[in-house]
């Protein structure tokens, strides 16, 4: 699972459950924590320590698609990497580094010159907000969090990325980047990201899927059959083991998004119906997780 804020109802019901899960940093809090070590230590202490071991922290996600170039989250920008680092001391400080990851979440946005995917890179603004944090994960063996969400790039450009390419029931005319073939667009989509993410001197940091989904209504090709289909094949694709071209033979550690339909979430209406469940917990999708 992934949580997006500390909600202490949230971990104390994740006590004992077995359930591995990664929480966030929530962007309001980050110049908090970067200005102050005894803050990040609180943080970590209150929302952490208090629940571990019974809770099961996989990572910590300081920050959730901050973008340098968005004016909605530019302001954040300066305190990501520090907030990161401190937290990072704090979970390192209580012998718990190598079993509780730091990262923070970015998205496709942040990637230039998505395609081919051996093409991508962090450029400008976003280069010089990214080459750093990519080289503290390097330097303390932590992964990146990418969601990555084909719905978008579908919509965006729906001549040049067919549904059935997004969906991962193309049969043909898959696209060749050098030795590679894309069958799908998530995988392209990941390794234009693994590719930015080479380019700034990180060519061994590992990508965690940190949200991926589809809308069941509110936009083109939002449907609950197109949805159920994308969850489905995402599903089978990350859990097969073949990886991607760029990283092959292994399992894609990918989140879904979302475990509920947000509908009170303001902004365009797709936005509102990602979630597996209805609010009133009725699920949309028979998905298997087996």
């Amino acid at each position: 699972m992934r949580i997006y804020d500390p909600n202490p109802q949230d971990l104390q019901a994740l006590r004992g459950s077995g359930i591995e899960f990664i929480l966030d940093v929530p962007n309001p809090n980050l110049e908090g924590l970067a200005n102050d070590a005894a803050a990040a230590r609180k943080w970590v202490q209150d929302n952490v320590l208090n629940y571990y071991p019974d809770a099961k922290f996989r990572i910590i996600a300081v920050g959730n698609e901050v973008n340098p170039n968005n004016g909605a989250t530019a302001r954040f920008v300066p305190f990501v990497l520090p907030a990161m680092s401190k937290i990072y001391d704090a979970i390192a400080s209580a012998g718990l580094k190598d079993q509780i990851k730091v990262s923070t979440a970015t998205y496709s946005a942040l990637v230039s010159n998505s395609f081919p995917p051996s093409k991508g890179s962090f450029d400008g603004a976003s280069g010089s907000f990214m080459g750093p944090i990519i080289n503290f994960l390097k330097n303390t063996n932590n992964p990146l969090l990418v969601n990555i969400y084909p719905y978008f790039s579908h919509i965006e450009n729906q001549q040049s990325v067919p549904l059935p390419y997004a969906l991962f029931t193309a049969t043909g005319g898959f696209p060749q980047d050098g030795p590679n073939q894309y069958r799908n667009l998530f995988d392209a989509l990941l390794d234009a990201a693994y590719s930015a993410v080479e380019k700034a001197g990180g060519p061994n940091v590992v990508i965690v899927v940190s949200e991926s989904g589809w809308p069941s209504t509110g936009g083109p090709a939002a449907s609950v059959a197109n949805a159920a289909t994308y969850y489905r094949n995402l599903i089978n694709h990350v859990k097969g083991g073949n990886g991607s071209p760029k990283r092959p033979g292994r399992a894609i550690e990918t989140y879904l998004f979302a475990m509920f339909d947000e509908n009170q979430k303001t902004g365009a209406e797709s936005e509102k119906h990602f979630g597996l469940f209805s609010p009133n917990k009725q699920p949309k999708y028979q998905l298997s997780f087996n």
